[in-house]
């Protein structure tokens, strides 16, 4: 409780921040290195990199190669494309990155590597933890937001639920602070019976009741039917990122309507193609 400053409320949170110009309604992930040869014939808005990627799991410590260069700079992007950190991972990374950020200066140290856009950690809740696990972890999600927003970085802050009263303080804390967007990890929930009887449910809760002009990051949607869905009840105000289409390239293999199709392509073309596709399942910007 002290950690998290001695309440459970959201009422003395705010995350002050803008969202860069120029995203596209499609964001894909790489590992981390330069994305030239991926690059090549897409010439793409923007890139995304999650945290372990940036802060190693094994060490705890930020990555050289992202503290001795820009984001940018790191992953060989153009002026005009986006660096995005997509702060999710695994529980051993995200809590050593809570415990750790304020001795090793974590959020200032990435605040100078100059992202475009951090979506910041989401803390897990699980349906067998005590109910207070929930609400510290609910709390820990938006205070780690404020802190990147107070070190001067675009920062998206994560939302993620159990009940209905989660999304109603969510709501009563959206419309009095405002954020520039929120994001959802629903990257986890792959069987559908989490889908349809908790992940689904919130985010038709949120697409109904939350300001028609909030944009909405979703990360780890891959399934087109489900993509549907999504680009249905949110509209052009929402953002898609996901690994999917590096992950299929790295074995040859591309997203089609179909589903997978292990094509044996080379590596850049098939991430090019399964990039194209997936964008063209969101409305245009």
């Amino acid at each position: 409780m002290a950690d998290v400053g001695g309440t459970l409320t959201f009422d003395d949170i705010s995350v002050d921040s803008t969202l860069p110009d120029g995203l596209p309604s499609f964001i894909p992930m790489t590992d981390g290195s330069a994305v030239t040869k991926l690059d090549a014939s897409l010439n793409w808005p923007a890139y995304g990199v999650g945290l372990r990627r940036v802060f190693s799991p094994d060490t705890h410590t930020l990555y050289k190669r992202f503290t001795e260069q820009t984001a940018r700079q790191a992953l060989a992007l153009g002026d005009h494309q986006k660096a995005v950190l997509v702060g999710y991972g695994e529980d051993p990374l995200v809590e050593a990155f809570w415990t750790r950020r304020g001795r090793d200066r974590l959020v200032e140290r990435i605040a100078e590597q100059e992202w475009d856009l951090v979506l910041s950690c989401n803390y897990s809740i699980y349906g067998d933890w005590p109910r207070t696990e929930h609400l510290l972890n609910m709390r820990r999600s938006l205070l780690l937001a404020q802190e990147f927003a107070e070190a001067g970085v675009n920062v998206v802050p994560n939302v993620y639920w159990f009940r209905l009263e989660d999304l109603q303080r969510y709501l009563s804390w959206i419309e009095d602070t405002q954020p520039a967007a929120i994001a959802i990890n629903v990257q986890t929930v792959r069987d559908n019976a989490d889908w349809d009887s908790w992940e689904r449910p919130g985010l038709h809760w949120l697409a109904e009741n939350l300001p028609e002009d909030l944009p909405v990051i979703l990360t780890g949607l891959s399934r087109a039917n489900r993509i549907a869905e999504m680009v249905q009840i949110f509209g052009s105000r929402l953002t898609l990122i996901s690994q999917n289409p590096h992950q299929y390239a790295l074995h040859g293999a591309i997203m089609t309507p179909n589903g997978r199709e292990d094509v044996h392509a080379r590596t850049e073309d098939a991430f090019a193609a399964t990039v194209q596709y997936m964008a063209s399942l969101l409305p245009s910007r």
